[in-house]
């Protein structure tokens, strides 16, 4: 089996310790590296601070094969990544021609003057590989020193994807020859992350050693992971789809997709499949649940409208929920979401509706109803379904679990 090289991941920037941004690119980088059986082991964060960059760079080489670091290198004083760069190799900086066209194209395509601190962008360490930025101004760098390899891009996410798409990633791979590895994700939806381990622990231990399994939680949805790496022996891919029909068997029923599908996608996708058209009615989760679901390509097909009815009077007028049942049950209240349900079906003339209402906090519970109550509700032209749920974690949590649980509802009551 060969050896896994391994990568450290250096972001550079106050803006990120401040949490003024946040940190896209190890996601991106993390995932790229893990298609090509680069294992990330680290992943650091530092300050616009020449020490505090060189530090970092010392401690990732004592355990890394690639460190990739972005951030710094624009034309700004504080960006002093290049300059750093520069020192810590003991080199100099040249002026490499192809990327001062580079620099120069991108302005005469805007019609713009080039300032002298954006021509001094094309200055490179004279000991670095350029790596060219088709999309920006700041070339990328590429240094190899003592067997490892260090690639300094910019911190505009969109300019470092091109970068490693086009270049980084295909010369990484060159560079390690490195082994095959695959990924088999698994979307779980209704099944808590401890049930839900109980359930395939038999399953789980059976894996051969080469594989791999993580969970990965998320208001109300587990993705299972399964990993398998080179063991010198055929076909690895199909030996890792190989177990997914027994775990089918044991947990198919919280299984909604395989793959990187969102539990949205999957809904429209059987939205699709049956020729079914959808409406909402929501209040508590204040339209995010219809944008969920229009957030999927091709959602027009099926998703016709929605209504949201924060108010009492929006339920009564819009959605035809009456007076009396508000006044016995209140509006966060399985009866009230089952009207508001039928009521859109009737209202925006779809084939399946669903109904939000609840409690999302912070203020605005009671004893009876605390902050985290939230009603839902499904209806279609055979059958209405509410349930009520409390839970309480934060304002954007509820209304995001509640998304969750009324999209897994819609889910397992579609009529075939």
């Amino acid at each position: 089996m060969r050896q896994v090289p391994n990568a450290e991941i250096i972001t550079i920037g106050d803006e990120l310790l401040y949490g003024q941004v946040v940190d896209t690119n190890s996601a991106f980088m993390g995932q790229e590296l893990g298609k090509l059986g680069i294992r990330v082991r680290q992943i650091t964060s530092v300050s616009d601070r020449a020490a505090e960059i060189v530090l970092a760079l010392d401690a990732a080489r004592e355990r890394a094969d690639v460190v990739l670091i972005t951030g710094g290198l624009g034309p700004t004083k504080d960006d002093l990544t290049k300059h750093i760069l520069t020192e810590y190799f003991r080199t100099e900086l040249v002026l490499h021609e192809p990327s001062l066209r580079d620099v120069e194209s991108i302005f005469a395509r805007f019609n713009r003057p080039m300032l002298e601190v954006n021509r001094q962008q094309a200055y490179l360490p004279a000991a670095c590989t350029p790596v060219r930025n088709a999309v920006g101004t700041a070339p990328g760098m590429w240094f190899e020193d003592r067997d490892v390899v260090f690639v300094s891009m910019p911190g505009v996410p969109f300019e470092m994807k091109r970068m490693m798409t086009d270049i980084v990633l295909p010369k990484l791979k060159e560079h390690f020859h490195t082994a095959p590895i695959e990924h088999l994700v698994i979307q779980t939806v209704g099944i808590g992350e401890s049930f839900l381990a109980e359930k395939i622990s038999d399953w789980e231990d059976s894996l051969p050693p080469n594989f791999k399994l993580a969970y990965l939680p998320h208001l109300g949805a587990v993705r299972l992971r399964l990993t398998a790496t080179d063991d010198g022996i055929p076909d690895l891919r199909g030996r890792l789809e190989a177990h997914l029909p027994i775990l089918q068997e044991l947990v198919g029923e919280y299984i909604f997709a395989v793959g990187e599908v969102t539990l949205e996608a999957a809904v429209g996708q059987l939205l699709g499949e049956r020729n079914l058209t959808i409406g909402t009615a929501e209040s508590c989760t204040g339209g995010y649940l219809a944008h969920k679901l229009t957030s999927v390509a091709g959602s027009s097909r099926y998703f016709l409208g929605g209504i949201l009815a924060y108010h009492n009077d929006i339920k009564i007028k819009q959605l035809g929920v009456s007076t009396e049942t508000l006044a016995a049950h209140g509006a966060v209240s399985e009866a009230t979401v089952r009207e508001m349900a039928e009521g859109a079906r009737k209202h925006l003339g779809v084939d399946v509706a669903l109904a939000t209402s609840g409690i999302a906090g912070p203020g605005g519970g009671t004893p009876e109803k605390p902050v985290g109550t939230v009603c839902i509700a499904y209806a279609d032209a055979h059958q209405t379904i509410s349930k009520q749920f409390t839970f309480d974690r934060g304002r954007q949590l509820n209304i995001e679990y509640t998304t969750t649980i009324i999209l897994n509802l819609l889910r397992q009551s579609l009529p075939k």
